[in-house]
């Protein structure tokens, strides 16, 4: 019996005390059950009669003993302790416990995803860095943030749509493409320009490939240059991100909203929601009506669109194309950003409070032999996202950048991150799914496997280590859940640590294979369908944050 199944339990037994009239109340439409800290108490236990007493007009402990006689005539339901001021302490049968193993191999990948966002239609857009130079390694957080997002989304039954932000209009591209120029005709870098090897690179990529280029009028080479320059750009962010296991449904252009008059026909579209005027010859959007700190300037008055001219049409694009939920993954200089993005959602008549939601990611910092690493050799001022992988790897990266809080700043020590140490987290996890499947090779060498599922002894796994990690083991699609409602990758990362501790520790308590020449038996095969279990929710947890789960190391 899963958590969830557990919960639905409990509410059928509050309906039945209000039908019985025992309860005068409305039945709650959801039940927390967790886990109790203190495994004494039991298996889970429930808050319910309290949050029910005051409505009820009874005594909490009241409450608790007419759900809890209910759910004491359950199948699989060994004993149920009132504590406390009306806490259900609720312990499972053995067999009914173990059975969950039973369901995680039936279930297999799928072990974990839930409805708890269906139908919800979500816009995630993230990264989205300037396509100027490789991506740093902020973006590298906000890349393995949002990819295991997506996923997590997508296994609680939301329809995602995962997006990158290409910024390919404005001042920034103009600096680029001067640079480019610059490089190519031997010319030092203009001010504000960009630096960095790839500069020369990119440039020499672009004469070889246009050698009629250098002979162009100046103008027309600067803007060769920074059209070459924008593809093979984004070429580039495009391999680095499908290296690192990053997929962007959509790649959206900055200046396709410029090209198809999108942002006029937005400022016309809030214009007519009324919060649009003209003020020194410039026109605005009055945004501190919901909450910004200034009101900001759409048009200026020499009649050029500003960039906040680009995010309020972005955001339309993405409401006009379906999106309930626009998730904006943003770095940790752009706090200004979230009023002012949410005022855009109000000034078009949406809630800002559900239909556009802004995460601010920290900074992360490199170490190797206890100092900080600061630069790249080919971007020359920066860590990028290749540096990060030649480092560390894809596994490495992702895993860690995972599994702290988007709001923390982090600290990735490289020689942790390459050791085969407890200390390295990834390394704990892989190798406990290793483990599992080094037994599953084992037992199949000596000739036996998990055998038929009526062959399965649930009620057989009932020492101490088996019981936790069949807990675990059912918690998982509640952590799944829980990391999307939150937008909290690291719920999956700390659930996967947690639990291929508790696998360590079975295995180390209670032998799955027979000893020497033993005849296997029941117990032998039951707990190999433990094993096989926890094997397939370590992988589903792992492949949620996008890394891989080795079957050897």
């Amino acid at each position: 019996m899963t958590p969830a199944e557990l919960s639905q339990a409990v509410q059928s037994a509050v309906r039945a005390a209000v039908e019985a009239g025992e309860l005068n109340v409305a039945a709650p439409a959801a039940v927390t059950v967790e886990r109790p800290k203190n495994r004494d108490h039991g298996d889970y236990a429930t808050n319910v009669a309290l949050q029910l007493a005051k409505a009820a007009g009874q005594p909490p402990r009241q409450v608790a003993e007419l759900v809890a006689g209910r759910l004491r005539e359950l199948p699989g339901v060994a004993k149920v302790d009132i504590a406390g001021p009306g806490f259900m302490n609720i312990t499972l049968g053995d067999a009914t416990r173990g059975e969950v193993a039973r369901s995680i191999l039936a279930a297999g990948p799928v072990y974990g995803h839930n409805d708890s966002f269906a139908g919800a239609r979500v816009n995630l857009e993230f990264v989205s860095a300037n396509p100027t130079g490789p991506i740093h390694i902020g973006g590298v957080r906000w890349a393995a943030l949002g990819d295991s997002l997506g996923r997590i989304l997508r296994a609680s039954g939301a329809e995602v749509t995962t997006e990158y932000y290409i910024n390919d209009a404005g001042v920034q591209m103009g600096k680029f493409g001067n640079s480019l120029l610059a490089a190519a005709n031997n010319r030092p870098v203009p001010e504000d320009g960009y630096v960095g090897e790839y500069i020369s690179d990119i440039a020499a990529q672009i004469v070889a490939e246009n050698k009629d280029i250098l002979s162009l009028p100046e103008d027309a080479q600067r803007e060769r240059f920074r059209t070459e320059g924008l593809r093979l750009m984004v070429a580039e962010i495009k391999r680095s991100m499908q290296e690192f296991g990053a997929h962007f449904d959509v790649w959206f252009s900055e200046k396709s909203l410029h090209d198809s008059g999108a942002v006029e026909k937005a400022v016309d579209r809030l214009r007519e929601q009324g919060h649009v005027f003209e003020l020194d010859g410039a026109t605005w959007l009055r945004t501190t009506d919901f909450g910004d700190d200034k009101d900001r300037v759409l048009i200026k008055a020499d009649g050029e669109t500003t960039y906040f001219a680009s995010d309020a049409a972005y955001y339309l694009s993405k409401r006009d194309r379906g999106h309930e939920v626009n998730v904006y993954m943003l770095g940790a200089d752009h706090h200004g950003y979230v009023n002012r993005l949410k005022a855009i959602a109000a000034c078009a008549g949406d809630d800002p409070t559900r239909n556009i939601e802004v995460l601010i990611g920290q900074f992360v910092k490199m170490l190797k032999d206890g100092q900080e690493v600061r630069m790249s050799k080919r971007a020359g001022n920066i860590i990028t996202i290749d540096d990060v992988v030649e480092w560390i790897g894809v596994d490495a990266a992702r895993y860690t950048l995972s599994r702290s809080p988007s709001d923390s700043t982090i600290t990735l020590d490289i020689n942790v991150l390459t050791s085969t140490s407890n200390e390295n987290h990834v390394y704990y996890v892989q190798y406990a799914h290793s483990r599992m499947c080094s037994i599953q090779r084992n037992a199949a060498a000596l000739g036996f496997d998990k055998g038929p599922t009526e062959g399965f002894k649930p009620e057989l796994l009932n020492t101490p280590a088996e019981k936790e990690l069949l807990g675990a083991l059912a918690d998982f699609p509640s952590e799944v859940s829980k990391a999307g409602r939150f937008r909290e990758p690291h719920h999956i990362a700390r659930y996967l640590e947690e639990t291929a501790g508790s696998y360590h520790r079975f295995n180390d308590q209670c032998r799955v294979l027979p000893f020497g020449d033993d005849e296997v038996t029941d117990l032998n095969r039951s707990r190999l369908w433990l094993v096989e279990a926890t094997r397939t929710v370590i992988a589903n947890g792992l492949a949620l944050l996008g890394v891989s789960a080795p079957e050897r190391m």
